[in-house]
């Protein structure tokens, strides 16, 4: 059964398909250390809680580390930063490790498919995306898969512009990187990365107001709309200033790549995913700025991955990557696999890697 991974710098997400669906399992990309002694140990086994020892320290890793850290009030540490594995992390690739062994589990065949989102070359930085992509890599393909590596903005894509033949603009809106490609019948034209994301945010605003980094995430989660009017020097006004300065600096780059290519002469829609889109009126403000950059190609439309969550009233975009991993991955499976002998019953409507089949989507947490 082929999956789909998406490595991200908040969040590590497995996207597979069973009967008529796609699940998705998750775990926060995050670990938290801890002092080990029998209680908390006995506590952690019996929660079921993911975590490591070595001598007196425990490591409490995924979604958990952010539970204990308001616990305890100690910070989290992140494996990865920028997009990538954390070069000031120590324990970045045994973190990564286990965190990835729990959400994707061993394959059900040998060489079980695997599709894995990395990040485009930045434009903007000297970041060393090859050495976090084939780490990445290794650490799957040791657990038993046939790895395949895709570019996350072309994931976008796979994910959310079926409808226009796989023709557009799929761009990433991460924690730790902007991804943007544009592609033309699921061919790419133009890849490439921005070291910006929800972190930079985060982080320009805490400068600018002298707050924690951790309490501007919050606030930005909890209590923050792009489109109200926000009081002068708040934190909910510098947020505004620094998502405006990301997406005028992100379609800055796209008008000069584009300007040093030919693209064909065709509509493109623009599809955008990621965490750091959740801001209510991202749509509208990037729609505002996407027309003052004037871009050298026709542009049909915007939209915003939306679809609910099994269970839930909830329409998270995070889940976009993971899933377009994963229509590439069958789409690939599916030309490898053997061609059935025609028959009269026959028709066309096998799988065909430019028209993913539907799928209603669930959580498994």
């Amino acid at each position: 059964m082929a999956k789909g991974l998406d490595v991200g710098t908040m969040n590590i997400i497995c996207a597979t398909k069973g009967s008529g669906s796609i699940s998705f399992s998750q775990q926060r990309n995050a670990f938290l250390e801890m002092e080990s002694n029998d209680l908390t140990k006995q506590m952690l086994d019996n929660g079921r809680v993911l975590y490591t020892q070595r001598g007196n320290i425990i490591n409490v890793l995924g979604e958990d580390a952010f539970k204990f850290s308001n616990v305890f009030n100690k910070h989290i540490r992140r494996p990865m930063k920028q997009g990538i594995i954390s070069p000031d992390e120590k324990d970045s690739i045994p973190m990564i490790k286990l965190i990835i062994e729990r959400v994707l589990g061993l394959p059900e065949k040998k060489d079980e498919l695997l599709y894995i989102s990395v990040p485009a070359n930045p434009v903007d930085n000297q970041l060393n995306v090859l050495y976090h992509s084939k780490t990445v890599e290794a650490l799957a393909t040791k657990l038993g898969y046939s790895t395949c590596p895709i570019d996350e903005g072309l994931s976008v894509v796979y994910s959310e512009l079926s409808e226009s033949n796989f023709t557009g603009i799929g761009i990433s809106v991460g924690a730790g990187m902007t991804n943007v490609t544009v592609a033309y019948m699921a061919t790419p034209i133009v890849s490439f990365s921005i070291a910006r994301g929800g972190d930079w945010i985060d982080e320009q605003v805490s400068t600018a107001t002298g707050l924690a980094k951790e309490r501007i995430t919050s606030i930005k989660e909890t209590d923050f709309s792009l489109c109200a009017e926000h009081e002068i020097g708040s934190v909910q006004g510098a947020l505004s200033v620094y998502y405006d300065a990301l997406l005028t600096y992100v379609l800055q780059h796209l008008k000069r790549k584009l300007s040093e290519t030919a693209p064909p002469d065709a509509e493109f829609q623009v599809a955008i995913a990621g965490g750091s889109t959740r801001a209510k009126g991202f749509v509208e403000l990037f729609e505002k700025r996407l027309r003052e950059t004037d871009l050298p190609i026709r542009i049909s439309g915007v939209k915003k991955s939306r679809f609910n969550t099994a269970g839930t009233d909830s329409k998270d975009p995070i889940y976009s990557i993971a899933r377009g991993c994963l229509i590439a991955a069958l789409s690939k499976e599916a030309s490898l696999a053997p061609a059935p002998s025609p028959s009269p019953e026959s028709s066309s409507s096998k799988y065909s890697p430019h028209k993913p089949e539907p799928v209603i989507v669930s959580n498994k947490g």
